[in-house]
Parts: C-alpha cells; sequence; structure tokens
C-alpha cells in the first residue's frame, strides 16, 4: 500500500492532486495573477543557476539543521501560512503534525480553516501568520489569542495589493456552501469520489470559514469572503503600524513579502525578527522578479541584522540549497506541500519534506561541504545579469527617469524556451492566499 501511496517528486504529487481534487479546489490552489509571468519567474529562475559539484573529497557525513527565530529545526524548510483548504478534512492540523515529526516549523495562516488551538496541539513550534484588517483592537485580539494558544512567533504579511484576473480564468468558489451552491458544487465532486468520500467519513463539508479570526465577543467567525472583505476595506499600514504590531506581539516576528533593499532596511529599522523574501507567490502584482532573483542584494544588505528567508517557488532540494547559498537561512513551502497533502494527506506532506531533505543532502554531497552553512554563491554558476535588486536608489532624487541605457542590466540568458501561457493544468508556484 505504502508504494503505492509514495511520491517521487513535488510534480507527481501536483499529478496526483489534479486527478484527485475537484477542479475548482485544484484551481483555487494555482498560483498566478495576470498574465502569470511572476509565476513562471519564480520557478524558471532556479534553473538559471547551474551548480558546479566536486568530483572527489566528498564529506560522509552532512548537516542539514538550523535555527530560525530561535527554534531548531532538522530541515531548513518551514510550512508557509496559506488560507482556507478544502484539499483534505484534516487541513492544517494534518500539515503541522507532519512538519513536526519531520522537526520542522509550521506556519498557520489567520485565513486557515482549522483553529490555532488544535493546530499548535500537533505541532507546538508553531507561527501564526496575520495580515493588517480591521481595527487595532481585533488584531490585539488575534495576537492574545495565538500567544495563548501556544504560538511561537508571528509571520505579517503586508505584500498584497489585491491583484485580481488571471488570464487562465480563476475557479468558482462559494462564500457557503449552502444547498444551492452543493448542488452546483456536485458535478466536480462526483467526478472525484477518493476526495468526497474522505469528507463524507467525516460526517463533515469543507465550511469555508476562518476559525482564527472569530469576534472577541465569542460570535461566529467570518467566511472567508467576509474576512477578505475586511481585509480589503482596512486602511493599509504605515512602518509606524509595523513597529506597533511588532511590539504588541512583543516576541519573535517575521515579515513577509520583502522585495526591496530600502524596505528591508525600514524592517530592520521596525525591530523585526525576521524578513522573508517573497512576492507572494506571484498572487500580487504580475511581472514582480522572482524572489530568488531578489535575495542576494537583500541578504547582503540586512542579513547581518536580521534573519532572511525566502518563499518562493521551491519544488527541489536543490532549489533549497540555491536560495541557502545566496543569503538565506531556510526557505518556506506552500504549493509543494499542498500538492502533497491533497495526494496523501499527513503522509504526502511528510513524503514532500523528506524529498526536499533528500534532494538538500545531494546538493551538499556533490557540492562538497559538511553543512548547509557551508554553501555560498561559488557552488554554482549565475548567469550575468540574474540579480534584481529593487529600491536601490540612493534618494529620491536618484530615483527620477534616466536614459534607459543608464544602470541597465545585461538581458538574462534563458536556459529553457519562452513558456507558453499558464493554464491551471500546469501553473505551479508557491505563495500563500
Amino acid at each position: 500500500m505504502m508504494g503505492n501511496d509514495w511520491f517521487e517528486t513535488v510534480a507527481a504529487a501536483q499529478r496526483r492532486a489534479k486527478r484527485r481534487l475537484p477542479k475548482s479546489v485544484y484551481g483555487a490552489l494555482v498560483a498566478g495573477s495576470e498574465r502569470g509571468l511572476t509565476t513562471e519567474d519564480n520557478m524558471r529562475a532556479y534553473g538559471e543557476l547551474q551548480f558546479a559539484p566536486h568530483v572527489a573529497g566528498h564529506q560522509p557525513a552532512r548537516d542539514l539543521t538550523t535555527t530560525v527565530m530561535g527554534i531548531p529545526i532538522s530541515i531548513p524548510v518551514l510550512i508557509s501560512p496559506t488560507g482556507v483548504q478544502a484539499v483534505h478534512p484534516d487541513g492544517e492540523v494534518a500539515v503541522a503534525r507532519a512538519a513536526a515529526n519531520r522537526g520542522t516549523i509550521m506556519g498557520l495562516s489567520s485565513f486557515a480553516s482549522k483553529p490555532i488551538e488544535e493546530v499548535t496541539a500537533a505541532n507546538p513550534n508553531t507561527f501564526f501568520q496575520v495580515y493588517w484588517s480591521g481595527s487595532r483592537d481585533a488584531m490585539v485580539h488575534r495576537l492574545d489569542r495565538a500567544r495563548n494558544a501556544g504560538a511561537k512567533g508571528l509571520i505579517a504579511t503586508l505584500d498584497w495589493s489585491f491583484s485580481n484576473g488571471r488570464d487562465w480564468g480563476s475557479p468558482w468558489i462559494p462564500e457557503k456552501l449552502t444547498l444551492k451552491a452543493a448542488m452546483r458544487f456536485a458535478p466536480q465532486a462526483v467526478t472525484r469520489p477518493t476526495w468526497l468520500i474522505d469528507y463524507l467519513r467525516t460526517g463533515r463539508v469543507p465550511d469555508l470559514t476562518a476559525p482564527n479570526l472569530a469576534p472577541a465577543d465569542g460570535g461566529p467567525p467570518p467566511t472567508f469572503f467576509g474576512a477578505y472583505g475586511e481585509w480589503m476595506s482596512t486602511p493599509p499600514p504605515t512602518w509606524d503600524d509595523v513597529a506597533w504590531l511588532r511590539e504588541e506581539w512583543g516576541g519573535p516576528f517575521m515579515l513577509k513579502g520583502v522585495s526591496r533593499l530600502d524596505d528591508a532596511k525600514r524592517a530592520v529599522d521596525a525591530g523585526v525578527t525576521a524578513i522573508s523574501v517573497s512576492n507572494h507567490g506571484g498572487n500580487n502584482l504580475d511581472s514582480t522578479p522572482a524572489s530568488i532573483r531578489m535575495l542576494p542584494g537583500i541578504a547582503e544588505a540586512v542579513g547581518d541584522q536580521v534573519e532572511v528567508l525566502l518563499d518562493g517557488g521551491i519544488r527541489r532540494g536543490g532549489d533549497v540549497a540555491k536560495a541557502l547559498a545566496l543569503g538565506a537561512r531556510a526557505v518556506m513551502i506552500g504549493r509543494a506541500y499542498l500538492w502533497g497533502l491533497a495526494a496523501n494527506g499527513q503522509a504526502g506532506v511528510e513524503n514532500v519534506l523528506d524529498i526536499l531533505r533528500g534532494g538538500l543532502d545531494s546538493a551538499v554531497l556533490g557540492l562538497g561541504h559538511a553543512s548547509i552553512a557551508e554553501l555560498a554563491p561559488t557552488d554554482f554558476y549565475a548567469p550575468p545579469g540574474f540579480r534584481r535588486d529593487l529600491g536601490d536608489e540612493p534618494d529620491a532624487a536618484a530615483a527620477a527617469p534616466r536614459p534607459a541605457a543608464d544602470k541597465a542590466r545585461p538581458a538574462t540568458p534563458r536556459t529553457t524556451p519562452e513558456p507558453a501561457e499558464p493554464r491551471p493544468d500546469d501553473s505551479v508556484a508557491l505563495g500563500n492566499i
């Protein structure tokens, strides 16, 4: 049985997820906005970095451990927070157990489908993720609840401008699974009997609510779209708001979504513990560069002051090695583990983490290192113009328009053919909902 359930790559897990999930559920997991340029670049960029392995002198044992915001982990891969899931009945609890079994940290979205108390019970090393949404009092209530539940860190995700529209179309998702919605959804569900049976066995259907956003007065939690509406209507935060949120939390604090050098420096000034270089998995402003392209400059600018992580496009252990070599302390994965969850529940998430561990260990071995701490840019070839250093102008005047030839970067040579327009069938990238 185990042999039938096991898969050897994240791509295989995605194919299995596509066969198992109803079309709209699968479509909701596919990242990207508008043309999907960022989605494509998030993964293509790793292929432009070419390893330089040694032929002899390999180390018999490799240390893959590190720490993130004070927590030791056995592999430099964290679970990135993702929103309301209809992938598997056990949802984030299954993911948290898998992460605990593989010795790493669980990131739980405030839009998650399971309450934080259940998730921290499954994995004490949980970071709770928040958006700048609602009143300050409401945010304080959420922080207090996460703290009381035992969350060991806070992730603030601010890289979202509510971009909408996909050239390949967006899935239909009801606000609530009413009888009318269920009837509309039924033709999809009956064609995916394994998914349907899993839910029927629990006696529940996906309720599409956000239990971690329940109000302080004990009222019912909002629906996903209700919570999303509050988020959209909340005035965007200032850097003073970021500092307030960090102080209100009072513990390890990660700012997720940094893509510019000037923002990274402001994050340091705001007192954050860590930043995650991320473009929201391509779900934000399309044509933002791949996260891995922005990482080196940011790591060089602030890596000696805060912990730098990367979120975006990780599909293989070799991708993890490249991110670490360019300055990341660890990486965060989203779609990769969701494919695993869809393919085989908790065991599928563990399978994905094992794949990444094996690939990372292979890379460290081939490069002649005894530890991930030894990984460096000299371990691979990066083509001219690979990096994207955004927001590095010294002042506003210097940012004025200049001739196109000034500070121009060489065109990045392609190592793969021009990708086709992305579709839900083949467009995959990391991100959060």
